[in-house]
Formats: structure tokens, C-alpha cells, sequence
């Protein structure tokens, strides 16, 4: 995983502060190729409780993470008992590593 605990603490940080503590978050894609360089940081963050404005909170959850990430592109997916799920959940559920 090509994160730095300080990034994951970050990441953990801004997502509980804006979604609650019940939120879980996992990393996706490129990110867990330790090989693998650059790439933007895919993130699944799976909420308890119905979402009234996902894409807007999509989009203030990257734009935070970013900033922590000193401007590298987030891309931050949601899951919610009110949301379609898709097969980026499914990868990203599959494949993805939680953060803790």
C-alpha cells in the first residue's frame, strides 16, 4: 500500500469528521501496487445511513483529502443503503484494503 500512515491518519480524520465515526473507508486501485508509481488515491467510503447529497459529498471528501495529500487527485466512491451500487463497488469491496 503506497500510503503513509500520516496519509491514512489524514484520510481517517477528514472522513470521520465529515461522515461520523461509523463511516468505514478502503483503499482501491493503483495505490496498493507497491510497485506501481503516481496514480491517484480511490477510495470507498461505506456509510451506514442513507446519503441526501451524494455526489456533493463525494466531492467535499476528496477536495479535503486532497489537501491532506498536498493536491494529489482523490477519487472518492460511496456506498449507502440509499445508493445504486456499481461495479466500481464491487472492485473496490473486492479488492480493497481497509484503513484503520
Amino acid at each position: 500500500m503506497r500510503l503513509t500512515d500520516q496519509q491514512v491518519a489524514a484520510i481517517r480524520q477528514v472522513v470521520s469528521a465529515v461522515c461520523g465515526d461509523d463511516a468505514t473507508v478502503q483503499l482501491f486501485g493503483s495505490r496498493l501496487d507497491d510497485d506501481a508509481r503516481g496514480g491517484d488515491v480511490d477510495l470507498l467510503v461505506v456509510l451506514p445511513e442513507p446519503v441526501e447529497r451524494p455526489a456533493m459529498l463525494s466531492a467535499q471528501l476528496s477536495a479535503k483529502i486532497s489537501r491532506h495529500m498536498h493536491g494529489r487527485s482523490v477519487d472518492v466512491v460511496l456506498s449507502a443503503p440509499n445508493l445504486t451500487t456499481t461495479p466500481v463497488h464491487e472492485i473496490a469491496a473486492q479488492e480493497g484494503v481497509t484503513l484503520s
